[in-house]
């Protein structure tokens, strides 16, 4: 890949090169969800999941205006410890590369970077979706989850959300999402949602299997694999939703929206459950990193099946 505004690890090229197993990494995790060191950790820890379940994680970032993907240790540190980097989704790409930013990358920007570079699978710990606190807040997540054929591994939309109405957007939108040993939609820090999925898979293999499948039609979307937390960090629905609609509360009577909202209500929350909630995130990513390699490796035996 030649794009003057992107640049690849030597890694994530050699990786290319061989057709090797990659799964990409997000990074608002980074830079705006866990406070230093803990960002640190968890983005060493995705990594490592990753690279124990036979793929390469290739962490998307920008720094310096340069959409980065795959980094180094060192660009890891840095990224954890900045205190002025911008939250990078569709939108934001220009004004990063013009400013010369450092930057962490939604799931919408990751998909987008993941995309340009040949990168078939991604994880993260939720999606974002359509707002409680507002039926046209509504994440470029989905859009980009329309548009943009990657597979992108979850624990569901994020609780905060108002989940039928991101599920609906989803239904219209034409993206599957797919339960892995689930029929029911994950609900991010529960197991549980009451809400159906489009598909069951039960194996990494269907999961490649149902992707050569989609694509292979000319199907242009992504494909969105909701991956239960374990049930060792699971909190109950019926615990979370008083909490989470205090902070929902709060954050309309502060008048918080827009970028801020998320962060606001994911950090209040953390406070409301003693930190359970922020135990919860960090296990569910990890189990998100492991299906990612384990489906990333499927993907790369049947990749010359694919028509996309």
């Amino acid at each position: 890949m030649k794009h003057p505004n992107f640049q690849l690890s030597p890694e994530i090229t050699r990786a290319l090169s061989m057709g090797a197993p990659i799964v990409a990494l997000e990074s608002t995790v980074i830079t705006h969800g866990l406070p230093h060191p803990q960002n640190l950790e968890l983005a060493r820890d995705m990594e490592k999941q990753v690279r124990d379940n036979g793929a390469t994680p290739a962490t998307v970032a920008l720094l310096d205006g340069k959409i980065r993907i795959g980094l180094s240790d060192l660009e890891l540190i840095r990224l954890s410890e900045s205190e002025s980097t911008l939250k990078v989704s569709h939108r934001d790409f220009a004004t990063a590369i013009v400013k010369k930013a450092d930057g962490g990358t939604t799931v919408a920007g990751t998909m987008y970077a993941a995309n340009m570079a040949g990168i078939k699978v991604f994880a993260t710990g939720g999606i974002g979706g359509v707002h409680k606190e507002s039926a046209f807040d509504i994440s470029t997540d989905l859009r980009s989850l329309a548009e943009i054929p990657t597979i992108v591994v979850c624990a569901g939309a994020k609780a905060i959300l108002d989940l039928p109405a991101t599920l609906e957007y989803l239904e219209t939108m034409g993206v599957p999402v797919i339960g892995y040993q689930t029929d029911e939609f994950p609900a991010f820090y529960s197991r549980e949602s009451g809400l159906g999925v489009s598909a069951r898979l039960d194996s990494p293999e269907e999961i490649a299997e149902f992707a050569k499948a989609h694509w292979n039609l000319g199907m242009r979307s992504g494909i969105l694999v909701t991956n239960p937390i374990p049930e060792t960090e699971s909190i109950s629905k019926s615990k979370m939703e008083p909490i989470i609609a205090k902070a929902s509360a709060e954050a309309i009577e502060q008048g918080i929206h827009g970028q801020k909202l998320t962060p606001f209500l994911l950090s209040r929350i953390s406070e409301l459950t003693k930190g359970k909630s922020l135990k919860a995130n960090l296990a569910l990513l990890l189990n998100n990193a492991r299906l990612a390699a384990e489906i990333a490796k499927e993907m790369n035996t049947k990749k010359k099946e694919w028509a996309i």
